[in-house]
C-alpha cells in the first residue's frame, strides 16, 4: 500500500488549508493510506534550544512521519505572496541536525497544494517552496498544480468542497501524485 503524508501549514483552527487537507484524505485513490497532520506544537527554531535540549518531540514526530511516507503533500497557505514562516520553520526543524536531513528529505516524493481566500490561489507560495524543496533534494512533482482560490466560499458547512468540479480536480491531482509516488 502506498502511504502519503499530508501536512497543513496553518495553525488556525478554521484553516482553509487544513480543510483542504482533510478533503484530500477522503479523495485518495484506492490502495493509498493517507495521514493528515498539522505543524501544531512545533516551536520556533533556535539552535540554542537544539544544542541544549535536542530535537523537540513534535519535530521528532514530524520527521518520523515524513520518513514513514512514500510521498509528502504540503498544503500551504500564502502569506504576503510567499510561504508562511511557521510552515517553513517546521521544515527547517525537520532538516535538523544536518546529518538527518538526507534521510528525511533526499529523494522523497513531494508535492504542494494550497487554498487562499484571494483570487490567485497559492501560486506564489507554491513557487516559494521550490528552492527549499530543491535544496533539501526532494523529488518534487511538477506535473500537476492545485491552487484553490476564494476558499472562503469553497467549502460547505461540513468542510467538504462544495463544487463537484473542485472535488474532481483534487481527485485528479491526487491520482497524478499517487502515480508519481508509485513510480
Amino acid at each position: 500500500m502506498t502511504h502519503i503524508l499530508g501536512i497543513s501549514g496553518s495553525l488556525r483552527k478554521a484553516s482553509f488549508n487544513t480543510r483542504l487537507l482533510h478533503c484530500a484524505a477522503s479523495l485518495v485513490p484506492d490502495g493509498v493510506s493517507f495521514t493528515a497532520m498539522t505543524i501544531e506544537g512545533i516551536p520556533l527554531y533556535n539552535q540554542d534550544v537544539e544544542d541544549a535540549e535536542g530535537i523537540p518531540p513534535a519535530v521528532t514526530a514530524l520527521k518520523d512521519a515524513i520518513r514513514a511516507a512514500d510521498g509528502v503533500l504540503l498544503v500551504t497557505p500564502e502569506y504576503n505572496n510567499s510561504m508562511p514562516g511557521v510552515f517553513k520553520n517546521a521544515i527547517d526543524w525537520a532538516s535538523r541536525p544536518p546529518r538527518d536531513s538526507a534521510g528525511v528529505f533526499r529523494g522523497r516524493k513531494f508535492a504542494v497544494i494550497g487554498a487562499s481566500p484571494g483570487g490567485f490561489g497559492t501560486i506564489l507560495s507554491q513557487n516559494a517552496w521550490l528552492p527549499v524543496l530543491r535544496t533539501l533534494e526532494t523529488d518534487y512533482w511538477t506535473s500537476g498544480r492545485l491552487m484553490l482560490s476564494r476558499a472562503g466560499q469553497a467549502f460547505d458547512a461540513d468542510g467538504h468542497l462544495a463544487d463537484p468540479e473542485q472535488q474532481e480536480q483534487l481527485k485528479r491531482y491526487l491520482a497524478g501524485f499517487t502515480a508519481f509516488v508509485r513510480g
